[in-house]
């Protein structure tokens, strides 16, 4: 019979694993919830559906989840799915893919499918995650260039092309900012190691000038 993770791992908590989960869940939270909110935009739906999957998203794996420290909410890699469907279908034909791909998910765990991941190659593990990284990475340029531009395309190619076009509104200080953000997240972990340097980088943004 399974047993959700949260189940054993609350036997014998202290208070010590508190404070530390604490301290890991506002780091996450500051990161994951700014790229959820992304996502969603880059999906063709508002912000705060972004928001919404990131918060239920993450409750319901942590509440049902096999790992005492897996990580859950939206990711890049369907975003490109997601606006094909949102585009074709409105809101609602997202909704019901949603339950579908749920109820399928759950079947084959109940089969005990998920052993066959075993199974699925290492290149096609290695190719697929670097795939997410390019779409992320493909997703954040409008940003980081400050480009002055409208929507961006969810398909890769068509990204490019209106990067490309686009690149004469680019903005100096929108990529200075961007730089030094790379900067202090590629130097931090020097300094130090228990705090990421994404959540360093994102507060120097945020804070308000003198």
């Amino acid at each position: 019979m399974f047993v959700p993770e949260i189940v054993s791992t609350l036997r014998g908590y202290t208070r010590r694993q508190l404070l530390a989960d604490l301290q890991a869940g506002v780091i996450v939270g500051v990161v994951a919830l700014p790229l959820a909110i992304a996502f969603a935009i880059a999906s063709g739906v508002t912000p705060d559906r972004g928001l919404y999957t990131a918060i239920v998203a993450g409750f319901i794996i942590s509440a049902f989840g096999g790992s005492r420290v897996q990580i859950g909410g939206p990711t890049g890699a369907f975003v490109v799915i997601i606006y094909g469907v949102v585009q074709k279908y409105g809101v609602d034909g997202l909704t019901v893919a949603t339950i579908m791909a749920g109820i399928l998910l759950i079947a084959l765990g109940a089969a005990r499918m998920g052993s066959a991941i075993k199974f699925v190659p290492h290149p096609v593990v290695i190719g697929f995650t670097s795939g997410i990284a390019v779409v992320i990475f493909s997703s954040q340029v409008k940003d980081v260039l400050g480009l002055r531009m409208g929507a961006v395309p969810a398909p890769f190619v068509e990204k490019w092309q209106s990067y490309t076009a686009h690149l004469g509104s680019a903005n100096w200080y929108a990529m200075a900012i961007a730089g030094a953000s790379i900067a202090l997240m590629w130097l931090w972990p020097k300094v130090s190691s228990r705090i990421p340097g994404p959540f360093v980088a994102r507060s120097a943004r945020t804070c308000p000038s003198p």
